[in-house]
């Protein structure tokens, strides 16, 4: 079976550095890394009473683990605003958590190398549960500061609605 069905000539599987990230409506700008989605059953064992020598397996729970997105350190309050609503010390006592709209729905997009959506995931009711506004500094590097939030999820899916985008053919222009 084709891995690829509207391109049918593609052979290499998508690349991971086009990517954007979305909530509230509007790109997050600047997001640098996105860890992986993974979600794992736990796995119920049982045997009848009759049956000594066979093990039988049933689905468990199912956990999502959570999702780190990082950033370059700029003047965009969009990581601590949003880390604020879950803790905002000094807020006051009973202020610290906004339970009003502390968890939000996000949209993970992949696109191809021209720049087409490919791929898009809904990941849901997340919230901030680690925040880290600035990485170690060091005098004597020359990197890049990048900020990172960890994100905790209660699900995501693939959006159906996306489909495979009909690559543009290039020819080169004979000489």
């Amino acid at each position: 079976m084709a891995q690829f069905t509207v391109n049918a000539q593609r052979f290499d599987p998508y690349l991971n550095f086009k990517f954007r990230v979305k909530w509230d409506g509007k790109y997050v700008a600047g997001v640098t890394k996105v860890s992986g989605l993974k979600r794992t059953t736990e796995v119920v064992t049982h045997r009848e009473g009759g049956d000594p020598s066979t093990v039988r397996k049933s689905p468990g729970k199912t956990t999502y683990d959570g999702v780190t997105l990082e950033q370059g350190v700029t003047y965009s309050p969009e990581f601590e605003q949003w880390a604020n609503k879950v803790w905002n010390f000094g807020a006051g006592l009973g202020a610290e958590v906004s339970l009003k709209d502390f968890r939000k729905d996000i949209l993970l997009e992949l696109y191809n190398e021209a720049g087409q959506l490919a791929l898009s995931y809904r990941l849901y009711r997340c919230w901030v549960s680690e925040y880290q506004p600035m990485p170690d500094l060091d005098a004597n590097g020359n990197g890049v500061a990048i900020r990172h939030i960890k994100l905790e999820l209660e699900g995501w899916e693939r959006d159906t609605s996306v489909t495979e985008p009909t690559e543009p053919s290039f020819t080169v222009p004979a000489a």
